[in-house]
């Protein structure tokens, strides 16, 4: 192991599903090197520009200081004329960005680059082989998606927390699956009660949380506002924590003021810890990054996978918490009415049963920790 300074450039970004987990690695990161009693790492992260990144990565803190990010304009790949220039146009130049990251960095420490996968981390990955600067990637959904399969024929290593069913992982020894990875705002801090408090809610009172992830789900909204104006009895007893994501804030406030359930209602929240240690149950997308945090918190959860994925990975992505029993997956039919013959059963029916959502909170204990994160950044500072 050299003694030498280290730097770690993580790339990634356009959603919190690639971010958050990148932040959990980095906070480990810098706990195993400040360990063995070296300086400072430097760790930068290079996203994307769309708003969410700005969002997320500057109210993220590592040891106490301010995450450090510069934002690319990385596009994704997309088969449309406009979407190829867009594309085209930001592969170059964020390919030159971080060739003079690395470079900037090496001046004074040994880089490490971790690909959070997606549009941002592929040409950063062009951009480390240039430089000749070691790659891991981490894979997060089940179905690896067109930048990772890319990514992962140039990476020296491939972390996945979720089993790979694709010809793309067999046989291949660089691929390496661990526990789910969950950053540490991520993860409850104290009992429910106290959790509740900390949200401004009713410590003592049954918690449904609602989350669409990072940007929300308009379907899912739309779900919980026809509950409530159909079935508002199911919400009897209960108080409700929900993220909406961006422009539906104001609307579903209403909706719950309206119909007198208690709620607090918010566009996005990084505490996602208190969220989750303040709930009986919870309905959520699936993305993998809300997937491990389910598991890290155990929470009985109903999931609706985004239905517009072609090969539909939110759903592979809940597979292992449907078959512990610690989860429902119900089919996002987008239109509310048809969305209450499925998903709003569920929830309606787990509301009504203590003794499900108590079973179904040890079945995911059963899965065992969610400790990927330190096993990464421990292969990453040791490598």
């Amino acid at each position: 192991m050299s003694d030498r300074r280290r730097a770690y450039l993580f790339a990634g970004g356009g959603t919190g599903g690639h971010l958050f987990p990148g932040l959990a690695i980095a906070e480990r990161v810098f706990e195993l090197e400040a360990g063995r009693g070296a300086d400072r790492p430097e760790i930068l992260f290079l996203c994307s520009n769309r708003a969410i990144d700005a969002k997320i990565l500057g109210a993220a803190s590592i040891g106490g200081a301010s995450v450090r990010y510069v934002a690319t304009i990385a596009a994704p790949f997309v088969v449309s004329p406009r979407g190829m220039v867009r594309f085209l146009g930001g592969w170059g130049p964020t390919i030159r960005q971080a060739r003079g990251a690395i470079r900037a960095m090496r001046a004074h420490a040994e880089v490490r680059v971790v690909a959070l996968g997606g549009f941002v981390a592929a040409p950063c990955v062009q951009a480390a082989r240039a430089e000749r600067a070691p790659v891991t990637m981490l894979n997060l959904d089940a179905v690896p998606g067109l930048a990772n399969r890319w990514i992962s024929k140039r990476a020296g290593a491939v972390y996945s927390s979720a089993q790979v069913d694709d010809p793309i992982s067999k046989g291949e020894r660089h691929w390496v699956l661990v526990p789910p990875i969950v950053r540490g705002e991520a993860i409850a801090p104290g009992d429910a009660g106290h959790c509740r408090r900390e949200l401004g809610l009713d410590p003592t009172m049954p918690t449904l949380a609602v989350t669409g992830a990072s940007q929300g789900a308009r379907s899912i909204n739309r779900l919980m506002e026809e509950i409530v104006r159909s079935r508002r009895d199911a919400l009897s007893g209960w108080q409700v924590f929900h993220q909406t994501g961006k422009d539906e804030v104001e609307r579903t406030r209403a909706m719950y003021a309206g119909a007198g359930v208690p709620a607090r209602v918010e566009s996005f929240i990084a505490s996602m810890g208190l969220v989750w240690g303040a709930a009986d149950l919870a309905v959520s997308r699936a993305g993998a990054g809300s997937v491990a945090e389910v598991w890290a918190n155990r929470v009985p959860t109903v999931f609706m996978p985004y239905p517009y994925h072609k090969d539909q990975h939110q759903r592979v992505n809940a597979r292992v918490l449907e078959a512990c029993g610690g989860a429902l997956v119900a089919e996002d039919m987008i239109e509310p009415g048809l969305n209450m013959d499925g998903a709003g059963a569920a929830i309606m029916e787990m509301l009504a049963d203590a003794g499900r959502r108590s079973a179904m909170r040890e079945a995911i204990g059963g899965l065992g920790p969610a400790d990927g994160a330190m096993r990464v950044a421990r292969a990453i500072v040791e490598g």
